[in-house]
């Protein structure tokens, strides 16, 4: 006699894909046992089908039973991984592709989603830790660079839950990698005065600079930002775009000093900042900042920074510091304040008194 489970609500078939009721156990007992074996045999077999059908039970209550067929947990997770690395542009493409080399010399050509388990997913993440150099140059990778490969696997592994590769989502299961503190260098407002005030080789720079200094805007947003996502009038003007990072739609306020270090306004799908190039800006930034007698190693992210940085020091909510800088989680924010009470602590201890020199009577 063999016994199956009667499921409702009918489940997808683990292989078929088809919506049934029935899972065949492959499990068979005697129709009217004679000797003892026989009974045993029936009595053992029917513990096993309980067992299986109170497993089946949880698994159907939690969603999971035969979600995913064997067609996909047997595929290869890389090509998965790759396809949305081919998703990706410009710089974050670069990341990404680097991210799959270290991907594939952990792992190898290929990994198929029943591989990937949490032990698989700590494993990759020690890896990571141990800081290999793949690159051209052959340098270990940072901390930082460590997290950024992980979060681009975790991504790709919620992704694949999404589409329903995994029977579980692992990535809310597993330990990330935990970023590395970091100096975030930035502008006094003194400095920035005087930095807007130095003559600098490039116009088109000196803009976009001060631009980012006051919007707090990503070399790639003021690279990508064109006069129709300028909107509104003095006094209120506000741009209204997409991060290119985040692919975030945005809309954010910017004062009429910023609207009007923009320039003559142009066509309504032309670049505000037509000719900007990172490279270029690189070499005319360091002299720039030379010139106007600023001793910090200054890059053009460091005016996002000083946007910031200022706005937090002047006494701007944190929340709405958050929002303008279009930051998903405000622990990400929360570098800034660290940085401000630090400010605030060295400034507390610039006046001072030799109290060995005053006379310290008890109040009466």
């Amino acid at each position: 006699m063999s016994l199956y489970l009667d499921i409702y609500p009918p489940v997808p078939h683990p292989v078929t894909g088809k919506v049934t009721r029935w899972q065949f156990l492959e499990l068979y007992t005697y129709r009217r046992p004679k000797t003892e074996l026989e009974k045993r045999h029936n009595k053992e077999t029917l513990e096993l089908a309980t067992h299986i059908c109170a497993n089946t039970q949880l698994e159907v209550q939690n969603r999971r039973f035969a979600y995913v067929p064997n067609s996909k947990l047997d595929s290869n997770f890389l090509l998965f991984f790759e396809a949305l690395m081919n998703k990706r542009k410009g710089s974050t493409l670069e990341n990404w592709k680097n991210a799959i080399v270290y991907f594939k010399d952990f792992a190898g050509e290929f990994v198929s989603f029943r591989q990937i388990n949490e032990t698989f997913c700590e494993e990759y993440a020690d890896y990571l830790k141990q800081a290999p150099a793949l690159g051209r140059w052959k340098r270990p990778i940072k901390r930082n660079t460590q997290v950024s490969y992980f979060v681009k696997f975790t991504y790709s592994l919620k992704q694949a839950f999404k589409k329903k590769y995994l029977y579980e989502d692992i990535a809310e299961m597993i330990d990330g990698i935990s970023p590395a503190e970091t100096h975030r260098e930035f502008l006094f407002q003194d400095e920035l005065q005087r930095l807007a005030d130095t003559p600098c080789a490039s116009e088109d720079i000196r803009r976009a600079s001060l631009v980012a200094a006051l919007t707090g805007l990503r070399f790639s947003d003021i690279k990508t930002l064109l006069w129709s996502e300028i909107r509104g009038a003095k006094g209120n003007y506000y741009i209204q775009f997409t991060q290119e990072k985040t692919k975030s739609a945005d809309v954010l306020p910017v004062s009429d000093i910023a609207v009007a270090l923009m320039g003559t306004r142009g066509n309504w799908d032309t670049p505000v900042f037509p000719n900007l190039t990172y490279s270029r800006v690189r070499y005319v930034l360091s002299d720039w900042i030379r010139a106007a007698k600023i001793e910090k190693k200054i890059t053009f992210h460091c005016f996002r920074h000083t946007f910031a940085t200022l706005q937090l020091a002047r006494g701007t909510d944190i929340y709405v510091v958050s929002k303008m800088l279009g930051h998903k989680r405000i622990e990400t924010t929360m570098i800034y304040v660290k940085i401000v009470d630090e400010l605030k602590r060295n400034a507390a201890n610039t006046v001072r008194l030799d109290i060995s020199r005053l006379e310290i009577k008890d109040a009466a």
